[in-house]
């Protein structure tokens, strides 16, 4: 029975995408009337791997969908993070590569642990070079409005400090150290407490719940200290990126969808595990949508194929 039970988790990986990868995002239909943004994450390879292709494609699809902006949760720098705001990497990881005319829209940034390597402050300050690079703090929140009257919060966290592992390691992640953990956990659920918004997603870095050969610490500590609050104001979805690959985990206990979204240059093979919904290795990127009724991300594979979607609907 176990043995049956594994390998219909490992259909999920490797099967599923298949099997659903006819749709085209470009094509989608649904998206005309709804409030659409692109997420990107593990960006920065210098134009490498898949960075280049991938990047034209989310630049197509902005275009197709209308998108309003981008958020880029983490990692936009590998190996080592930038120096300061002239560091060349801001061209070759992200303005060179990232030049798609339907690109030149607001980018909401998340500092990954890549960052965490270098100057962190760098990667705030990079909003006052760049128009499009729109990073108010290491952590904040905005709401949108949608139509008939209904609205969206997205809360953007800072998750490298809330893990022990980067804390513990200043020579790698001096920055991680010096911030306030229980600062930003006393801000997120005053953010998440006072919201009146229908819809709420929480985006980080980190996973909360994932297959990962990462560090075990890392999920624990996020499921210590951020998953409560998660769950106490029913957040609808937690996204991140970090392990580059495509996953989407239900939780026994929790109504949240916490989902993975892949990496735009450099993929991992992932493994389905409890609470697997569905995973795939790959790059892309996700689109997500909303509307008065319904909020759907769509998993989007480097061919432009829509291969899983994460919906909610009241």
């Amino acid at each position: 029975m176990r043995t049956n039970k594994f390998i219909s988790l490992l259909l999920l990986c490797f099967l599923a995408p298949g099997l659903s990868a006819q749709n085209k995002i470009s094509e989608k239909k649904e998206l005309e009337d709804s409030f659409n943004f692109i997420i990107a994450t593990d960006l920065g390879r210098n134009g490498r791997y898949d960075q280049k292709p991938v990047a034209e494609l989310m630049g197509e699809t902005a275009g197709a969908i209308d998108a309003e902006f981008i958020i880029s949760s983490g990692d936009t720098h590998h190996y080592l993070g930038v120096e300061s705001v002239s560091d060349p990497l801001w061209m070759t990881n992200f303005e060179l590569i990232y030049s798609h005319p339907d690109l030149q829209l607001e980018w909401y940034p998340l500092l990954g642990n890549h960052e965490y390597r270098g100057n962190t402050q760098a990667v705030i300050d990079y909003s006052k070079i760049s128009r499009r690079w729109c990073m108010p703090g290491r952590y904040y929140t905005q709401a949108h409005q949608l139509n008939n009257g209904e609205s969206l919060r997205i809360v953007y966290m800072e998750t490298p400090p809330l893990i022990d592992k980067y804390r513990n390691e200043s020579d790698k992640y001096p920055d991680a150290v010096k911030q306030d953990i229980d600062k930003q956990l006393a801000w997120l659920e005053a953010t998440l407490k006072s919201s009146a918004e229908k819809w709420k997603i929480v985006v980080g870095h980190h996973p909360v719940y994932a297959e990962t050969p990462k560090d075990d610490g890392e999920r624990a500590d996020m499921q210590k200290r951020v998953d409560p609050i998660l769950r106490k104001y029913n957040v609808d979805m937690y996204i991140c990126g970090h392990l580059h690959t495509f996953q989407h985990l239900r939780i026994k206990g929790s109504n949240i969808d916490y989902v993975v979204n892949s990496s735009g240059s450099l993929s991992r093979n992932p493994e389905a595990i409890e609470g697997t919904v569905f995973c795939s290795p790959g790059t892309g990127f996700s689109v997500f949508s909303a509307t008065d009724r319904q909020i759907v991300l769509y998993m989007v594979n480097n061919k432009g194929e829509i291969i899983h979607e994460v919906s909610r609907t009241r």
